[in-house]
């Protein structure tokens, strides 16, 4: 039987998907500015 496609790994997925990685580019710091004003209680899903 082969194994399932999706194998998470918590810090490659904040590496490429978490708030540091966000500030790092102007169109993540958008994104971050985006959900702040919209109120978010999280800001990265990470």
């Amino acid at each position: 039987m082969s194994k399932k496609t999706y194998q998470p790994k918590s810090r490659k997925r904040s590496r490429r998907h978490g708030f540091l990685k966000r500030m790092n580019t102007k169109g993540g710091q958008a994104i971050i500015t985006r959900r702040r004003r919209q109120g978010r209680k999280k800001l990265t899903n990470v």
